[in-house]
């Protein structure tokens, strides 16, 4: 997203600070958003008239469709064409909003007590109504669910679900929290997106396979090495959307097949372009790509809970031995910009514009890195397992761009490629010794770091333990001004770059590619794929 990104938390300490009590967050959430939001669809009110069938190329693995269990952007492209939040992401090309969505109107009552007043007359695509009952269902499968969502972290300071009406939820916080604006949103945030209690109780572990949502489209199928079929919405509360008829999400392996697909006119869009083909799509006339550097990171993970890892000048020596210019130029085409911590370059107000002259950080300093690994318990000859999968297009090339440089500093790495759905298996059991990754989508400092890197995280594959750490994001979360809470994150990201579990990369620019056939694409940062508002010429 644009650096000129408003920075909704300053928003809500401002309005926290003059104790504005019940009157609506209107200016600092989206005045427009707010006043636009009607109900669903009313009697004699006209519904969309779709036309045409879209189809889209899926390049990346997509694990569920269930928006509280999923692990991938990949699956929320799809999701958030299904589903819906209490919130939404608004993109206006320079800076990210939050506005209502499910919500009709957001009011505060205090500094810990929020007021969601529910479009009336929405129904979930099976015909049951959304209503407060769904979001307070929705909200505590996040929070307490069985099995436990890897998003409760989210509403980890949520108390309370009140229903005060059908139509209004009151959410009781134990603190003033700044990312609730992120939280409640249904795309990146996930633990906001609202789904229908009915399908939940009918498939259960099967939900993710049977998404039933409130959004534009409905879930139709998905065919194994296929597709992902969805159909539109004749009943969605946003008049005249959607405009498609039908949209298909077909799985591509190969990107290159793609292109050639799209080319000849077979497909309409591709879902993310590898960065190979970015400057080839880019010589196409017949498409359009769009694409930044959005706020991300990629990183060689290391497990901490074993032997050599364990070992945190054994890490930091790999931290400092990588050359990131070379990794950029080999493994990501020249495309993408050294990552110096974990907080990315569109997050005004907290990334540092002179990080790279800062001495904060990883970068490379080959001298530092046989510092550090003369410092390491085992000074014999290393041998290492750097776990690869062709998860992306990216694919080994991290991994091999890699390898010799660990051998400057004593470490012999062997390769290991298996299949994609083993190598996140293996990930999220520990089973590994190295491997490289990547963290996207992300709007906040709080989702960049502490869901990935808090010592009881569900996503800290790593095994790394740090109560300082901990404790310095749980204050983060809640202090609104923003100055503070940076220096905050700062602090914890010197902590964990210092321990290093990771070594940092780089951040990537995401790229999607749309047919110029297809007309009135709305581009959202955030790795989103939203197909409500577009039609096929």
């Amino acid at each position: 997203m644009a650096n000129g990104m408003i920075d909704h938390k300053a928003i809500l300490a401002s309005r926290l600070a003059a104790q504005l009590g019940r009157r609506s967050l209107l200016k600092g959430f989206g005045a427009a958003g707010l006043l636009a939001a009607g109900g669903g669809l009313l009697p004699g009110e006209a519904k969309a008239q779709q036309a045409g069938h879209l189809k889209i190329a899926a390049l990346k693995h997509i694990d569920t469709l269930d928006p509280h269990f999923t692990f991938f952007l990949s699956a929320v492209q799809v999701i958030n064409n299904i589903h819906n939040g209490l919130l939404k992401i608004v993109y206006n090309g320079e800076t990210v909003t939050f506005e209502p969505d499910l919500a009709e109107t957001w009011d505060l009552e205090d500094e810990v007590t929020h007021v969601f007043k529910l479009r009336p007359n929405v129904k979930f695509h099976d015909g049951t109504p959304c209503d407060a009952e769904a979001v307070k269902f929705s909200l505590m499968r996040v929070k307490t669910g069985t099995p436990a969502s890897p998003h409760a972290w989210k509403l980890a300071l949520l108390n309370e679900v009140e229903i005060v009406d059908p139509l209004t939820v009151k959410l009781h916080f134990e603190k003033p929290y700044a990312f609730l604006p992120v939280a409640l949103n249904g795309s990146t945030g996930r633990a906001g997106t609202i789904v229908s209690p009915a399908a939940v109780e009918k498939y259960g572990a099967d939900y993710g396979r049977n998404p039933v949502g409130t959004g534009p489209f409905k879930f139709v199928s998905w065919k194994e090495n296929d597709a992902i079929e969805l159909e539109a919405n004749p009943d969605y509360f946003e008049p005249g959307l959607p405009k498609v008829e039908k949209v298909s999400f077909m799985f591509v392996d190969e990107a290159s097949t793609a292109v050639a697909a799209l080319v000849s006119g077979q497909i309409h869009g591709m879902n993310d372009c590898p960065m190979q083909l970015v400057q080839q799509v880019k010589n196409i006339p017949s498409v359009t790509l769009y694409g930044e550097i959005e706020g991300n990171y990629t990183y060689v993970g290391m497990n901490t809970r074993k032997a050599p890892f364990d070992d945190v000048n054994l890490r930091r020596a790999v931290a400092f031995a990588i050359n990131r210019d070379t990794v950029i130029k080999q493994a990501y085409f020249g495309l993408a910009q050294e990552a110096y911590t974990p907080i990315s370059p569109p997050m005004s107000g907290y990334f540092d514009p002179d990080i790279a002259t800062s001495g904060r950080g990883h970068f490379f300093d080959l001298e530092k890195a046989k510092e550090f690994r003369a410092k390491a318990a085992n000074q014999d000859p290393i041998e290492v397992t750097y776990l690869m999968t062709e998860r992306n297009a990216i694919g080994t090339r991290v991994a091999q761009t890699v390898a010799p440089m660990l051998a400057e500093i004593g470490i012999t790495v062997k390769l290991e490629l298996i299949e994609p759905a083993a190598w996140v298996q293996r990930m999220k059991e520990g089973n590994f010794e190295m491997l490289d990754f990547d963290w996207v989508a992300d709007l906040d400092p709080e989702e960049t770091l502490y869901p990935e890197f808090r010592s009881d995280g569900s996503w800290n594959y790593w095994g790394w333990v740090s109560t300082k750490f901990d404790e310095l994001c749980a204050q983060a979360s809640v202090e609104l001004d923003v100055e503070k809470r940076a220096a905050m994150y700062h602090e914890a990201e010197d902590l964990l770059m210092d321990e290093a579990p990771i070594a940092m990369m780089c951040h990537l620019p995401i790229y999607k590619v749309l047919s110029k056939k297809v007309e009135g694409f709305e581009y959202v940062p955030c790795d989103l794929m939203n197909l409500h508002t577009v039609s096929l010429a």
